[in-house]
């Protein structure tokens, strides 16, 4: 799927297009690099709290990664964090995908009638330019 098609994908099932669903689904693809593309193989902390317009990332995450709600396979906790908690459930691996910290200050300083672009951009970047990554075995 090409990129025009994946984030017109993101912004069907979302109900728009925004930069933290953005982030959520580039998330979720780190994880599924990382532990494995199997929806039932990891499950997801995501550590937003529930408000949007942080709490878009769940959406993203749970499409790319397939780690959802109703698989009981996705939590939110409120620790105020661009950032998830990724877990093996055959291996013991853990990842931690947050995102870097100058790329989260010009999501909160755009004006929004750029949002969409700037969610647009930020699905070009490649996984160093948008998070800080740890990984344990």
């Amino acid at each position: 799927m090409n990129a025009e098609d994946t984030l017109k994908r993101i912004s069907e099932f979302h109900g728009h297009l925004g930069p933290y669903v953005v982030v959520g689904y580039r998330m979720g693809q780190a994880a599924n690099r990382l532990l494995g593309p199997d929806p039932f193989g990891k499950t997801a902390l995501v550590l937003t709290g529930g408000k949007p317009p942080k709490s878009c990332l769940v959406d993203g995450i749970q499409l790319s990664s397939g780690c959802t709600l109703g698989k009981g396979l996705i939590g939110v906790v409120d620790q105020g964090e661009v950032a998830a908690v990724f877990m093996s459930k055959t291996r013991k691996a853990t990842s931690r995908i947050s995102l870097k910290k100058g790329i989260a200050d010009e999501i909160t300083t755009i004006p929004h009638e750029e949002m969409e672009n700037l969610a647009a951009r930020l699905y070009t970047l490649t996984e160093d330019e948008l998070f800080d990554v740890s990984h344990e075995e």
